[in-house]
């Protein structure tokens, strides 16, 4: 094991810390009722990717950043675990995202999504040493948890939850276009049309267009990537 730095440490304050937390985090993430986080189940071939050193009271917390600041936080907190030495408290710092697929310049592009913007995870043990090392990481606004008390880490369910969303096989089409837009046409027979989304069909990745043809105003349905948004 390698050795720890004398560090300044602080210990885990008592006094409340500002936090807004999105209502769709706190169902996905926030449930302190969770006792025993990480007991009783079994370990699946997904959870390779996630694995690391096998040490008591190791769990996952979720930290707060400032939003479009997750990954420069996650350098930040990995560059200080190095020059802390604190490789032996803290393991593993993920910022959740999933693929998406999005159009841009009528072309298809797979980009990253972030599943929870201005949330990063961290795998830790919680002592008052790794607890300094993370919330006076530059970025970090604090831990996800009641105000007032010590941080409580996601349980297994939760947890897996999330690396499940992460390690979805399918990208999702990224759906900018809704319906009561102008849209212009930019391939097939009705390239260089003009006209208003009647319908948008996420599943199918088509949208149904309002375009005036001979005068008349005629549905016409394309494929998403063959209009773009004025």
């Amino acid at each position: 094991m390698p050795r720890t730095k004398k560090v300044k440490t602080e210990t885990i304050p008592s006094e409340p810390i500002e936090e807004t937390v999105e209502e769709e985090v706190e169902e996905h993430l926030e449930h302190p009722e969770a006792a025993s986080p990480g007991e009783g189940t079994e370990e699946t071939e997904e959870d390779e990717e996630f694995k690391s050193p096998d040490v008591p009271n190791k769990f996952w917390y979720v930290i707060h950043t400032y939003a479009g600041y997750e990954n420069k936080v996650r350098a930040n907190l990995l560059k200080r675990i190095e020059s802390m030495g604190m490789k032996d408290k803290i393991f593993q710092v993920i910022v959740p995202t999933e693929e998406e697929i999005e159009i841009r310049d009528g072309k298809r592009r797979t980009v990253q999504k972030k599943l929870y913007p201005g949330y990063v995870l961290v795998e830790m043990v919680m002592e008052d040493s790794s607890w300094y090392v993370v919330r006076n990481t530059s970025g970090v606004t604090g831990f996800l948890g009641p105000s007032g008390s010590k941080p409580i880490p996601l349980d297994e369910k939760e947890l897996k939850g999330i690396m499940k969303k992460m390690r979805t096989e399918a990208p999702k089409m990224r759906i900018s276009i809704q319906k009561g837009e102008k849209v212009k046409v930019n391939s097939g027979p009705f390239s260089e049309f003009y006209g208003i989304v009647q319908e948008v069909n996420a599943e199918r990745e088509k949208v149904k267009v309002l375009i005036s043809i001979f005068g008349r105003e005629t549905p016409v349905e394309l494929d998403y990537i063959q209009v773009e948004k004025l």
